[in-house]
């Protein structure tokens, strides 16, 4: 009898390296010489990607995950299996003789990165590859892919649909600057979509929330970093203000707090709470460096939210 999931992530899975360059930002780029050797002052290497980092998000809070992708075959697929074993995750994806998915995290000296990102077999995950009788999950994280995974991804909307399965939803700059019409089949049966306010501005005018409720998801987020981010039901707002804290590494607190919000659905089935739970995880990871270090387990997520005061505003919309 096949596992029944809490949640399956379906997107990339990679192997991040990341280069701590020391290297002064000027006018908001990160620039090298031609032709000469640069010393760094650390690198590191964890798994990632966002099918990778929603997973574990979502494991390490208790729930049963999945992640489903494509990967290779050499040391990199071997690393990403290891490490997902570790996080008690299922691998429900495909091992084929590409490339695994690599990317390079730069960091400027005062904490801003630019990703540099080959996803090699993590685009090429076809429909006809999944064996869809293991696919037993109350939710399904979407988060951004391209060429046949993106297909792939479009056709799972249409098992989730006959299924009952809840679909959450996270584009990337590079889906949504091409438009609402070519990610419209997902939107309109996403139960959830997490997007940050440059990507919403990219997918309807201003990047209003109720614009982006009209396109079919049921629940609407838009993150801006540090600053007041939104959440709308189309019946209520909520505003929430994240506290200031000390940011070591930004990469990947947009998945934490995406898939903590869907982990907070699957808990409390209520809005507000789910809230408190996303901004305890993606402030937690920001205070750490590499994508799924210092994400919280159950029981630290729970003390969080009962003993800290979030500054969430409702009003009805």
């Amino acid at each position: 009898m096949a596992k029944t999931y809490d949640l399956i992530s379906v997107g990339s899975g990679l192997v991040d390296a990341f280069v701590y360059t020391g290297v002064e930002e000027r006018e908001n780029f990160i620039s090298f010489p031609v032709g000469t050797k640069i010393l760094i002052e650390k690198i590191e290497f964890s798994i990632g990607g966002g099918g990778i980092n929603t997973s574990t998000c979502a494991s390490y809070l208790g729930l049963k995950s999945g992640f489903l992708g494509k990967i290779g075959r050499g040391y990199n697929a071997k690393i990403i299996l290891r490490e997902l074993k570790k996080y008690r995750i299922d691998f429900l994806g495909i091992s084929s003789d590409e490339h695994t998915g690599y990317s390079i995290v730069l960091e400027s000296n005062i904490k801003h990165r630019t990703i540099l990102a080959f996803k090699g077999a993590s685009d090429d995950l076809k429909f006809n590859e999944i064996k869809l009788k293991k696919l037993k999950t109350k939710w399904f994280y979407f988060t951004s892919m391209n060429g046949e995974s993106f297909k792939t991804q479009n056709k799972l909307v249409d098992f989730a649909h006959k299924n009952g399965i809840k679909i959450a939803f996270n584009p990337s700059s590079y889906q949504t600057k091409a438009g609402a019409g070519k990610i419209a089949n997902i939107l309109k049966h996403t139960e959830f979509l997490s997007l940050n306010k440059e990507e919403a501005e990219m997918l309807v005018k201003g990047g209003n929330y109720n614009a982006l409720y009209r396109l079919g998801p049921k629940i609407v987020c838009i993150t801006d970093g540090e600053k007041e981010g939104k959440v709308y039901d189309g019946k209520v707002l909520y505003r929430y203000f994240p506290k200031e804290v000390f940011v070591s590494e930004c990469t990947g607190a947009g998945d934490a707090f995406g898939s903590s919000f869907v982990a907070g659905l699957i808990r409390f089935n209520d809005i507000e709470p789910a809230i408190k739970l996303a901004m305890a995880n993606a402030e937690s990871v920001i205070k750490g460096r590499g994508t799924n270090k210092n994400l919280l387990n159950w029981k630290e997520a729970e003390k969080i939210i009962k003993s800290f005061r979030f500054n969430i505003k409702k009003e009805k919309a």
